[in-house]
């Protein structure tokens, strides 16, 4: 193994090194407590108006922790035509081609959303249910000059009536807090999870704002309760720049942050489902988000506090709310970079997210195509993927091999001339030109090698959150999302990496590091690997099986023009 693939080894070891870093692993999966209040919060209930721009008003709202909604959970859906208020919540249930949402009277907010199309994986059987410990999905506040009404404590009346759309319903809630009148409306929509949510408020003084407080979390229901904890984060997307992701564990107790817009959206989510608020593509009215951590039971974030800030114009303020999984497609569909909720990558995000965003597109218009398992989606991408790399992998290979060959004239130019350095670089510069080679072949020749790694690391990233392939079996594995259970894939995929290697040192001039580097990195491979995601040990394995072929087709060239020993 010469210099260059040993670099290449030695980049690859970094980027393994340095995945269980990027996506570290629970240990334990605490109890999920109810909400304490955050440092402050509980004092005044109430967030003072900060000045902005004419024509775009701010406010820093103060991050509450939802309180349980009095009678809802458990409570039976109703089909009410209308309700007037009372002291005890209702219930009233809209449903859809795609999904079942609970509303409660009390506060006018969604409860819960039940998706029939996927069921839960974790302990409780059935269909998922996004949804919160004894909490409702989102709480309304209004900011009014220096009184803040907290809506989750007023009674509202409910009305619905069907809607123009097939299937389609629209549910109006109405109520009052002194002399200030509100309304909130959400027009649901018949084949997707969203729904547009129209707030009006009169009599309130001015400057108003809608405060909207996002989940502080979700209820698992997952096969790795672990991972789906872990994942749990916020995220907004600025109306300028690239979208933001805030995990729960970087969110210190009590620490705030501020996030100023204006936002396209700003959303709460775990590692498939999500809460999302959307504002108007073309004039956002997410003002600003609010973030502070939640109360801790454990070394786990568990609980976090987001609020948006969306200014009342004219008393009148409006967003789409999204209550559903993370399907890449639909959510492009949506536009405002919507897909994009996952900022995949970290402080890597600017070169992990437009390989992953290919990878998408990729692997979602195979499925399209072949409509095969998604199993058999990985192993043709990873075939396909050698096969594009090939006439760079071979020319790479043969400029390793022309090293080689001219490897002891150099080394004799080296030795010769070490006194005197200019004649030592003028002689090896005419000694690379006499094999049509250049100074820069080794690094040339190395970069093919190299450029697979970008896709291999961008697939760690999105076997994180991709809900296409949740629950998808494949030959002997329950689920390609989730660790292999016998262990086979890692295992095979560290002995395919070390028969690649010791092929490459075939007829090759022996290097006591080239061989130390092929027991090392097989078994540092599988050591971090074994615990990730089935389909990625899947999709690495066959990348290894594919380039065996080119591998052994090298070594043979490589007998005719390197003699061993």
């Amino acid at each position: 193994m010469d210099k260059r693939l040993f670099l290449a080894f030695a980049l690859s070891g970094v980027v393994v090194v340095a995945t269980p870093f990027l996506f570290p692993r629970a240990k334990a999966a605490p109890e999920l407590p109810v909400p304490a209040a955050v440092a402050g919060a509980a004092t005044s209930g109430a967030a003072a108006a900060t000045p902005g721009t004419p024509g775009t008003p701010t406010a820093s709202a103060a991050t509450n922790t939802a309180q349980p909604v009095a009678g809802a959970p458990g409570m039976a859906a109703r089909a009410l035509d209308s309700l007037t208020p009372r002291a005890v919540a209702e219930t009233l249930t809209v449903n859809t081609s795609v999904s079942h949402t609970r509303f409660t009277t009390m506060g006018a907010t969604p409860l819960d959303v039940q998706v029939p199309g996927f069921n839960s994986l974790g302990p409780a059987k059935g269909v998922v249910n996004i949804h919160q410990l004894n909490e409702p999905l989102l709480r309304y506040r209004i900011l009014a000059g220096n009184d803040t009404i907290d809506l989750s404590k007023i009674a509202f009346a409910a009305t619905r009536t069907a809607t123009t759309m097939a299937g389609g319903q629209t549910v109006s809630f109405h109520g009052t807090s002194g002399a200030v009148d509100i309304t909130l409306q959400y027009a649901m929509t018949p084949d997707n999870y969203l729904g547009t949510v129209k707030a009006t408020v009169a009599g309130a003084a001015s400057p108003a704002f809608l405060l909207v407080d996002l989940p502080t979390g979700f209820v698992s229901q997952e096969g790795d309760t672990m991972g789906d904890i872990t994942a749990l984060a916020y995220a907004v997307k600025p109306q300028r720049g690239g979208a933001k992701g805030i995990p729960f564990s970087k969110l210190d107790p009590g620490e705030q942050r501020l996030e100023t817009g204006p936002m396209f959206w700003a959303i709460a989510k775990n590692k498939y489902f999500l809460v999302g608020l959307l504002a108007n593509e073309k004039s956002p009215t997410i003002a600003e988000v609010k973030f502070a951590g939640g109360a801790r039971v454990s070394k786990m974030a568990t609980r976090g506090n987001a609020t948006a800030v969306l200014p009342l114009v004219n008393g009148a303020t409006t967003f789409d709310l999204y209550v559903g999984p993370q399907e890449w497609q639909r959510m492009r569909q949506l536009g405002r970079d919507f897909e994009n909720a996952n900022p995949y990558g970290g402080f890597l995000q600017g070169a992990v997210q437009p390989f992953a965003t290919i990878v998408m597109r990729a692997l979602l218009w195979m499925k399209r195509t072949t409509h095969m398992n998604y199993g058999w989606v990985l192993v043709i991408f990873g075939v396909a993927i050698r096969l594009l790399m090939w006439p760079l992998n071979q020319k790479a290979m043969r400029a390793s091999m022309k090293l080689q060959v001219i490897q002891p004239e150099l080394q004799a130019v080296q030795a010769k001339f070490k006194s005197d350095p200019q004649k030592q670089q003028a002689e090896i510069m005419k000694l690379y030109s006499a094999h049509g080679m250049s100074p820069l072949s080794p690094l040339l020749g190395c970069l093919p090698m190299l450029l697979p790694m970008p896709i291999l690391f961008a697939l760690f990233f999105v076997f994180q959150n991709t809900i296409e392939f949740r629950g998808v079996s494949f030959m002997w594995l329950p689920d390609i999302s989730l660790k292999d259970p016998l262990y086979i894939l890692p295992l095979v995929m560290g002995a395919s990496m070390y028969v690649l290697s010791w092929i490459g040192m075939r007829n090759a001039p022996p290097n006591p590091q080239a061989k130390m580097m092929a027991y090392i990195m097989p078994a540092m491979m599988t050591f971090f690997l074994i615990n990730f995601a089935s389909g990625l040990n899947l999709y690495y394995t066959i990348q290894n099986i594919a380039a065996l072929p080119q591998q052994w087709l090298i070594a043979n060239e490589r007998s005719k023009n390197v003699k061993p020993g």
